[in-house]
């Protein structure tokens, strides 16, 4: 089977994001480093690309200048176990970024993730569409998920945050 690994294209910031992204996660580590040659689009002896992995995950990431931006269409999800996960790859991620909505955030790449839980998932799928839709509507009002916030709207409790 082939494999398949994850390709981020940035203007000229590839090794510095891969070295912030590294910072973060554990189990992650920059593999290989390779600079541009004589001829080609970029000047000769810069990064061209980084090899890495987060967390077991690999990338590869590229400069190809500034004609790559990153969207909302692609996004890397962080399933967080517990608030405190929330809380710290939000601190992280988000720092000199963009906080957006719904657990999602722009990081200073310009890279969009989600930082989430696979307990909103539970909650918004709950077989009770009012429970689901009062948490989901929790949600919709928060740049960071807020766990505890969105169980106490499906139980029809107030938030406390």
């Amino acid at each position: 089977m082939p494999k398949i690994t994850t390709f981020l294209t940035y203007d000229r910031q590839a090794e510095e994001a891969a070295r912030f992204y590294t910072s973060i996660f554990p189990k992650s580590k920059i593999h290989r480093v390779t600079k541009y040659l004589d001829g080609t689009p970029m000047p000769a002896g810069t990064v061209m690309t980084v090899e890495f992995t987060l967390d077991g995950q690999e990338y590869v990431a590229l400069n190809g200048g500034p004609s790559f931006k990153f969207t909302e269409a692609v996004s890397l999800y962080v399933d967080c176990k517990n608030q405190e996960e929330i809380d710290h790859y939000w601190e992280a991620l988000s720092a000199g970024g963009e906080e957006i909505m719904c657990g999602w955030l722009r990081d200073k790449f310009g890279m969009y993730w989600q930082v989430d839980s696979h307990r909103v998932t539970e909650l918004m799928a709950d077989s009770d569409r009012e429970k689901a839709q009062r948490a989901f509507n929790a949600m919709m009002k928060m740049k960071k998920i807020v766990i505890a916030d969105m169980e106490n709207a499906a139980e029809g409790a107030a938030a406390r945050h």
